[in-house]
């Protein structure tokens, strides 16, 4: 029963998607930490596959951890432009 009146209408839906972009962006910050990492546990010998568009392409640690770090100050410096305002 309560899961039914959870989903209702009245819930207070607007308050939460109204964050959803922090939340979003804070989700996304915690993703790039994570890969971060696990990259530095990896030998450095070793190649991994990193996601560009649909495709996987096999690279370096050292080229995948620089992508993930640059996405991740992206996305900081994200989070900063909506929390200044």
């Amino acid at each position: 029963m309560e899961a039914a009146s959870a989903s209702s209408p009245s819930a207070p839906v607007p308050s939460s998607s109204a964050s959803d972009p922090k939340l979003h962006l804070l989700k996304e910050i915690r993703s790039y930490e994570i890969a971060i990492g696990e990259l530095s546990n990896l030998p450095a010998s070793r190649n991994v596959y990193q996601k560009n568009g649909n495709l996987f392409f096999r690279t370096t640690i050292q080229k995948t951890t620089a992508s993930e770090q640059k996405q991740l100050n992206s996305a900081k410096a994200q989070l900063q432009k909506l929390n200044s305002p």
